[in-house]
């Protein structure tokens, strides 16, 4: 075979892998990685559960995406949260759908979450035999739309009940609806899903773990890790093991709190003068543009912040969200954990999480009056200033004070 011919089929074999990966609809939602979408399936399992990991972020700040999908005693599949249907996810799911039989139940798990919204109804078109079951109190901004014309199917699409035992998948799974918790602006819930056979627990946004290395789903673009590793843009970008750990790390502080008290951002100057150095100037690179200056302690937050893995509500949620609604949230948690699970599968970050229902509740405990924060203080400043700017003019409710009650266990 000639050079050229090689160099013809490697063109054709990278062009049928971008159209695998094509999400068509990424400008609807613009973050990244845009319009090309990686699916890694994982089999949690094994005949019972998987998890389709996507990424998503902004600024290189990159996290997974999670759909689960699980097959159902009687045959078929159910799928919580789903995430962008390219034609590389839809051949995953489709090859469970020939051994396993039909997706029959397609869950949305929340009303607030853009990010899982908007793949329901494309993913919803692929399998048109699937019923469709929303969380309740659908809304969308700035117009509150029907959800028909958000692209769900109108005549398969229905609310999940308050009680579970009223739907159709009621003898292998139970779940709690936590909201809607009002917030001027819109409302948050979530719907924790409990698979009783498989003792499994799936949750969207309220509980996560952070892991000590590089998700996979993110070691597949590694771009964002090597970006996040240096130390200014004249930097250049290596691929490194070391680099690999230390651009995750960052991740997770930049994402979790926005700005830690670890992070310092140069002047302007600084920020330009460094650009003018970088030897990487591409739009890729943000033209050199790297106005992050981490102070030497940086690593300790990010331990302070992994907790060794152990379960942890996102501190944007602790001090944006549920703070609202601490009582609320706290019988929420109470229920779910009175539950039998031992593994807890959320739609970012880690997954599976070896979890007791005890550890799940604890991980509310910063609700508590009596409780101590986990967190450094100095780390939620930014988010809590963040809060301060939104409820003193009104924009949002104030936070609640806390509740006295103790963990139920």
């Amino acid at each position: 075979m000639s050079v050229s011919q090689i160099k013809t089929n490697e063109l054709r074999h990278n062009q049928i892998q971008d159209q695998d990966y094509h999400w068509r609809f990424w400008a609807n939602v613009p973050i990244y990685p845009y319009s090309k979408r990686r699916t890694l399936r994982r089999e949690v399992l094994p005949d019972t559960i998987w998890t389709f990991d996507q990424l998503q972020g902004i600024f290189y700040v990159v996290v997974p995406i999670r759909m689960t999908v699980v097959r159902l005693e009687r045959g078929g599949l159910l799928v919580y949260a789903p995430v962008a249907p390219t034609r590389e996810c839809i051949r995953l799911v489709q090859e469970l759908v020939d051994r396993y039989g039909a997706i029959k139940y397609i869950i949305l798990p929340t009303i607030s979450g853009l990010e899982h919204k908007y793949f329901v109804g494309p993913f919803a078109r692929q399998f048109p035999d699937a019923t469709v079951y929303v969380a309740p109190k659908q809304w969308s901004f700035p117009l509150d739309l029907p959800l028909s014309w958000l692209g769900f199917p109108a005549q398969r699409t229905k609310v999940l009940p308050a009680d579970s035992s009223q739907t159709p998948f009621a003898e292998e799974f139970d779940y709690a609806i936590l909201g809607e918790i009002d917030l001027r602006l819109g409302q948050f819930e979530e719907v924790a899903l409990l698979h009783r056979r498989s003792q499994t627990l799936l949750v969207t946004d309220s509980i996560i773990a952070i892991s000590d290395r590089p998700p996979e789903i993110i070691e597949q673009d590694l771009f964002p890790l090597l970006f996040h590793a240096r130390e200014s843009g004249s930097e250049r970008i290596t691929d490194t093991p070391e680099n690999r750990l230390k651009g995750w790390q960052r991740i997770c502080l930049f994402s979790l709190y926005f700005r830690s008290s670890v992070l310092d951002i140069p002047s302007l100057s600084k920020i330009v003068a460094a650009a003018w150095r970088s030897p990487y100037k591409s739009a890729q690179a943000y033209w050199g543009l790297f106005p992050f200056q981490w102070k030497a302690n940086w690593l300790d937050s990010f331990e302070k912040l992994r907790r060794d893995g152990r379960l942890l509500v996102a501190p944007i949620l602790q001090t944006l969200i549920l703070n609202r609604a601490p009582q609320e949230t706290l019988q929420w948690a109470d229920t779910i954990a009175s539950w039998n699970f031992n593994r807890i599968i959320p739609c970012h970050f880690s997954a599976p999480i070896y979890a007791t229902p005890e550890e799940f509740r604890q991980a509310f405990s910063f609700l508590e009056s009596n409780k101590q924060q986990d967190l450094p203080e100095a780390d939620l400043k930014t988010l809590k200033t963040i809060d301060a700017l939104l409820y003193k003019p009104g924009i949002v409710p104030p936070p609640q004070p806390k509740t006295g009650r103790k963990i139920q266990t």
